[in-house]
């Protein structure tokens, strides 16, 4: 693919399929390995594209790009978790409390991981 074509469609084809079945099977694995997962879909801006935001029990969180609010909610139908709307509902405030523990305890800013 050309340099033109590249800037007429963005990143390479086929790129953002490979890159969501990865961050889906992330995801998976994240929230088998905790308890109390709940999703939050955020929606595609100008800037980002939809992502689905999981958060655990106690707060911790972690957050990917998947293809679209449908698939968010696929996602969470499989895992047998409940997903919301990010934009209606807001965030728990547990993670808002994890996240000053971790400003706290000098672990800096929490990243998503």
């Amino acid at each position: 693919m050309g340099i033109r074509a590249r800037l007429r469609h963005g990143k390479r084809a086929g790129s953002k399929r490979g890159e969501t079945r990865e961050n889906t099977a992330y995801l998976r694995e994240w929230a088998g390995a905790r308890r109390g997962v709940e999703g939050y879909v955020e929606p595609r801006t100008t800037v980002t594209e939809t992502t689905v935001m999981l958060v655990a029990h106690d707060g911790e969180w972690t957050r990917r790009r998947v293809s679209g609010p449908r698939a968010a909610h696929s996602l969470g139908d499989s895992l047998g978790i409940p997903v919301y709307d990010a934009g209606v509902v807001g965030y728990p405030q547990r993670m808002r409390a994890y996240n000053r523990r971790r400003k706290e305890d000098g672990q800096g800013s929490p990243r998503p991981r």
